[in-house]
């Protein structure tokens, strides 16, 4: 029986980078967690330890922080685009380069009913991803958000469904729906030097929301579905849209022993174990995925 080496692949995960713009009194920021991941010709360095073809990790650490002033982080993706393109054409042994951002968002402080110029809080929904994958062949653009908890408290239905000799739950006409939403999405053609990603993402966060909310759901299941097609549909450059979907789930709290009607008014929430659903959207001519799925650091 023959030993070989897999695949494999190296990086620096998670650098955390603040960008402040001061051109003028009133700032702009952008704060990112940066992962870099380099994949080529590196079979040496696990076979005999050999680092001669390998750029060190901090060296794409340093890069990363070079970039957020040179080429800026005004578009998260094409900042992500210029770091991979560099470590492919510019570092003779890396065949192909993944970048992959987290956003944590902030918005101005107002003070007498103006925002300040240069002071921000913390957004506290979600957190946005992207990730860009390039190499010779071509270049695959991700986006996505993740922590975005939504909940209606009507709207949901569940009935109908299979059951065996341990089945024991009842089916509702009427239930919260809630879930801590996880989305991804890929890009087709775009142009990535002109494209208004910023948009595109304000559009899918949208078209995600609205749908949750105005949807009459009979499954989350199907709510995943309408999400991701409402998606592509608000955004047409979109070729698939991917949605991971924990059931938080809300039981009604039993009053009875207290003589007190609870009518779907107090619930326990309950964090685990929890239903979890997964469903892809793509449109019926989206190209292959090619590596654009294929992750680093697990972050995005």
């Amino acid at each position: 029986m023959g030993i070989i080496l897999g695949d494999h692949q190296y990086g620096k995960a998670e650098n955390r980078i603040v960008r402040i713009v001061r051109d003028t009194p009133r700032h702009e920021i952008r704060d990112v967690n940066v992962s870099s991941c380099l994949r080529g010709r590196f079979d040496e360095a696990h076979l005999t330890g050999d680092q001669g073809a390998v750029l060190p990790t901090d060296t794409q650490k340093q890069t990363s922080y070079a970039f957020a002033k040179t080429v800026g982080l005004a578009s998260l993706e094409r900042y992500a685009y210029a770091l991979a393109t560099h470590f492919v054409d510019d570092v003779e042994p890396v065949d192909q380069a993944r970048v992959e951002l987290e956003e944590f968002a902030w918005e101005r402080v107002s003070v007498g009913g103006e925002e300040h110029d240069f002071s921000w809080v913390r957004k506290g929904q979600e957190v946005r991803t992207v990730a860009v994958t390039y190499d010779a062949e071509g270049t695959w653009i991700t986006g996505g958000l993740k922590d975005l908890v939504v909940l209606k408290s009507s709207g949901s239905e569940f009935h109908g469904f299979l059951k065996d000799e341990y089945t024991v739950l009842e089916p509702t006409s009427d239930r919260i729906m809630a879930t801590s939403l996880v989305a991804k999405w890929r890009f087709g053609a775009v142009d990535v030097a002109t494209f208004d990603f910023d948009a595109a993402y304000a559009a899918i966060k949208t078209a995600l929301v609205e749908t949750f909310a105005g949807f009459h759901s009979l499954a989350l299941q199907q709510t995943l579905y309408e999400m991701g097609k409402a998606a592509i549909e608000a955004v047409p450059e979109l070729v698939e849209v991917r949605l991971s979907a924990p059931n938080k789930h809300h039981f009604t709290y039993d009053l009875a022993p207290f003589g007190i009607e609870n009518a779907n008014e107090v619930f326990h929430a309950d964090d685990r174990p929890y239903g979890l659903i997964q469903a892809s959207v793509t449109t019926d001519d989206a190209p292959p995925a090619g590596p654009a799925w294929q992750q680093y650091s697990g972050l995005v």
